[in-house]
């Protein structure tokens, strides 16, 4: 990933940021990802009452990104409060699902770092495709 990629994508995880609905854990988190498009897509973190219906911001952005018609994603920032703000094990299974080979994992300070999705998730679950 080139540096200027790195930087609209943080970019653009700080804006979804600002707009996480996070009333229970006022743990605010943005993402971008990148699509093979070459379209950034942005979320945020959404919670609700019932735990188990929130979502976080990186399933947002990627979701966003199937929903424009995207299958494939080369990477995906995400912006939290806290350093070093990494993706739930969900988030990782769903990246490898549709192909984001990078991780750009903020730290409230500014900087970050480039991680591979495989470095974070080695043993994905893949559906194996039936072979004739």
């Amino acid at each position: 990933m080139d540096g200027e990629s790195v930087r609209l994508l943080i970019e653009a995880a700080k804006k979804a940021r600002e707009r996480a609905y996070a009333p229970y854990s006022r743990f605010y988190v943005g993402a971008a990802a990148l699509g093979e498009d070459g379209v950034i897509y942005a979320g945020c973190n959404v919670e609700n009452s019932s735990y188990g219906l929130s979502c976080c911001a990186e399933r947002n952005a990627i979701f966003r990104g199937v929903a424009a018609g995207c299958r494939k994603f080369e990477a995906v920032a995400i912006v939290g409060s806290a350093d070093d703000t990494m993706p739930c094990g969900a988030c990782r299974q769903v990246m490898a699902e549709f192909g984001v080979s990078y991780v750009v994992a903020t730290r409230a300070d500014g900087a970050y770092r480039v991680l591979a999705l495989e470095d974070l998730l080695p043993f994905a679950f893949t559906l194996q495709e039936e072979t004739e």
